[in-house]
């Protein structure tokens, strides 16, 4: 049985839950793009949380930078520099030197053309002279910038890397290549392709998701021929525009081909056998001899950013060709070759800084390599962000149900920052990007829906308490149990209670007296006044039934004094009754006597009825017994008659009579009762307290069957107090036993045989 019908709606907070987490898991597998964007932002405040990490000391930088510019003069410089370069990097012991920037187009060299334009002339004019043409020749050569770096490249001791890069697609260009020369280009590149393709389970070229490129723009031949490889030095960015990836893997055609830094580092570590490893699933990984690269399974690699621009030593190329710098600065170490200064268009977004030198990310990404220092998002990691968004949402949707507002949400801000902090403890420690957008999304959300959801429930139960209880308690008691509402039972129970029932005496005899009107309003006075009374001691209004009324104590709200209160309540309707009559007396109203009577017991409590209609109210014995006490008033003539258990309980604080022992009709058996006269230490008027202590003498007397002795007694507590009604009952009772005793082996007992 339950305070309160189930509502209609069916979403519960187990089930809101589940709709919740079913929700994130679906924007999880669909890909939200702003989520997606906020998760980026996440994954870069790691970096910055994080702070600095020192590289290793194998790569340095050459960069073309604004004292290099004001040096050497506006950029492209003449080839004859960067041979020069070289040159230099060379001697003082580079191991590698890579180039972020390509060489497409030849040196425009004005002297050459001048060259070129006096053999021209020279052969228009028919001039042979051996001499002269050895002159124009050996000229040539000597201006011939390209062909001066192709040399140097060429001679060399340290391996070197040229950079190209990829068109990804058509629309790049304004006239589309022929086929044939894509072809030409792709061809030579050739030397520098992957050699080895390790594909697994049945997986292809066709199959796995491979970066696919439209056409590279290659270096001069003369110059390609010339180098130890060329790797690419194109590099692609989130939608937010920061670059975070760097492609390891490019399709060409039918031809998979590595980046500058992978080359880099592969001729750095003595060429160790490299090996594009791919699954059904994508690539896995790039193998370089004992070195396993992993990637997503487009063959990207995440970045292990290592702090802001200039982590890695910059040597300005002025200074360099200038001789300034200490030798042996560059012995056995990779030297990229690259443009810093603004203006450049090398210049990047990274998670460290808005303005990033896109030569320091091949920089990081060689480091990366060689230290071994890899971010991952391994394909376990999707799993893991799959159970965090579950056990996140499962976590605030067991726990928040039980706590308290103030403690739900500290648990719910407890349980997020501690997420963030072991995602940030995996990335840093660990290496591994989780996902921290979506779990916390399915904690949030949770709280949230679950904080309206409680939130709309309450005002629900508010709502129905207020409903249910406004016609039987006093506005107090009802605000007290929106407050506490955990103290309401939702369903019938079993609970130790009092209850009192009060009857007008004889009330039925004034309907030939007073007109239906003046009756209903006689009856709406005296219960405004007496319910008032019931109210004040936070007792529960049962019910109105003609003119008695019943009243509980103990429920809804548990009050451990309920007895207490009752009898408070029992003696405050007397005295509001006699004051209300008081003031009738003057307009000719009747004088009214009520009847009342208190028991406790353990009873029923809770919403009793059937489908079509239910109210609050309780059942049991010693519900019954309270009314069967409040007929006997009648028998004896009192005005309250309390139970034994009430007088138990609130022995010592009332002044009560021990009246008679009774064994009302319905029940075997026999219950002591008393009279409830006033509140301890209350004086009460004339000579009613001597009457008192000759009635108690008068029933050891009576219960003895010493019937003269008795009579006598009851006959003095008249006296004393003539209207004392138990008095007057005791003594006719002793004179019917006196002219018929009762049967041997009597015990005392009152027989009750008809209702009161």
């Amino acid at each position: 049985m339950r305070f309160f019908p189930r509502p209609p709606v069916s979403v519960g907070p187990a089930s809101l839950t589940l709709g919740v987490i079913l929700l994130v898991l679906v924007l999880f597998w669909l890909g939200l793009p702003l989520l997606d964007l906020v998760e980026l932002k996440t994954y870069d405040l790691r970096f910055v949380s994080r702070g600095h990490r020192p590289p290793s000391p194998t790569v340095a930088m050459a960069v073309i930078d604004e004292e290099s510019l004001d040096a050497e003069g506006r950029w492209p410089w003449p080839r004859s520099k960067i041979a020069a370069l070289i040159g230099t990097l060379s001697r003082d012991g580079a191991k590698v030197i890579g180039f972020d920037i390509a060489f497409t187009e030849p040196d425009e060299n004005s002297e050459l053309g001048f060259i070129d334009r006096l053999g021209r002339k020279v052969n228009a004019l028919g001039i042979k002279d051996p001499r002269l043409a050895a002159f124009i020749g050996d000229s040539k050569v000597a201006a011939d910038n390209d062909l001066a770096l192709a040399n140097a490249i060429r001679g060399s001791s340290a391996a070197v890397i040229l950079g190209y890069f990829f068109h990804m697609s058509q629309a790049d260009l304004a006239q589309p290549f022929e086929p044939r020369e894509i072809d030409r280009r792709l061809n030579q590149l050739a030397a520098s392709k992957y050699p080895l393709i390790a594909y697994r389970q049945g997986a292809d070229m066709a199959s796995v998701p491979f970066i696919t490129a439209y056409a590279p723009e290659t270096n001069l031949e003369a110059l390609s021929a010339a180098a130890a490889a060329a790797g690419y030095f194109s590099v692609t960015s989130d939608p937010d525009g920061v670059v975070r990836w760097m492609p390891l893997v490019i399709r060409g055609g039918e031809e998979l081909f590595p980046p500058l830094s992978v080359l880099a580092a592969w001729h750095y570590l003595g060429r160790p056998p490299l090996t594009v490893k791919a699954g059904p699933h994508g690539v896995d990984g790039v193998q370089m001899g004992e070195r396993f690269i992993p990637t997503d399974e487009h063959g990207r690699l995440l970045v292990n950013f290592l702090g802001p621009p200039k982590t890695f030593p910059h040597f300005p190329i002025t200074e360099v060709l200038a001789g300034r710098f200490e030798r042996g600065t560059f012995k056995d170490r990779i030297v990229l070759v690259g443009a810093t200064a603004i203006g450049t268009h090398d210049l990047r977004s990274t998670p460290l800084s808005p303005v990033y030198p896109g030569i320091e990310i091949h920089a990081t990404v060689i480091d990366n390599i060689l230290t071994k220092s890899f971010l991952a998002r391994p394909d376990w990691s999707k799993v893991y962000d799959l159970l965090a968004i579950v056990a996140l949402g499962v976590a605030i949707g067991f726990a928040l149900p039980r706590m308290r507002a103030i403690t739900g949400l500290l648990f719910a801000a407890g349980l997020f920052v501690l997420y963030v902090l072991v995602a940030r403890w995996m990335f840093v420690h660990w290496r591994v990007w989780l996902n921290l957008v979506y779990p916390l999304l399915a904690l949030s959300v949770s709280y949230v829906a679950l904080t309206v959801y409680y939130y709309v429930s309450e005002e629900r139960q508010r709502k129905k308490i207020k409903e249910t209880f406004r016609q039987y308690v006093a506005p107090l008691v009802v605000e007290e149990m929106l407050k506490q509402p955990g103290r309401l039972k939702l369903g019938g129970e079993e609970k130790i209670l009092t209850v009192l029932f009060s009857d007008l005496e004889g009330f039925t005899t004034y309907s030939e007296r007073y007109a239906p009107r003046e009756m209903i309003d006689i009856l709406s006075d005296y219960y405004g006044k007496v319910t008032e009374q019931i109210f004040a001691n936070q007792g529960t209004l049962k019910e109105y039934v003609g003119d008695e009324l019943m009243a509980i104590f103990g429920a809804p709200l548990e009050q451990a004094n309920h007895a207490e209160r009752a009898c408070l309540t029992a003696l405050a309707m007397r005295e509001a009754r006699q004051t209300l009559c008081a003031e009738w007396a003057k307009s000719g109203r009747p004088f009214l006597r009520a009847r009342t009577g208190i028991n406790t017991g353990l009873m029923l409590v809770g919403n009793l009825g059937s489908r079509y209609r239910f109210a609050y109210g309780v059942l049991g014995d010693h519900v019954n017994l309270a009314s069967r006490l409040e007929g006997l008033n009648r028998e004896y003539g009192t005005e309250i008659l309390v139970g034994e258990n009430t007088a138990r309980l609130v022995d010592g604080a009332f002044l009560l009579r021990d009246v008679d022992l009774v064994r009302v009709k319905g029940r075997k058996q026999a219950v002591r009762i008393y009279e409830l006269l006033a509140k301890s230490g209350m004086p009460l008027p004339g000579e009613q307290e001597k009457a008192l202590g000759v009635y108690a003498t008068g029933m050891d007397a009576y219960r003895k069957q010493r019937w003269d002795e008795a009579l006598d007694l009851f006959g003095q507590s008249l006296a004393l107090w003539p209207d004392d009604g138990p008095s007057r009952t005791m003594a006719q009772r002793c004179r019917v036993y006196r002219a018929s005793p009762p049967p041997e082996g009597w015990d005392g007992v009152f027989e009750q045989l008809q209702k009161g």
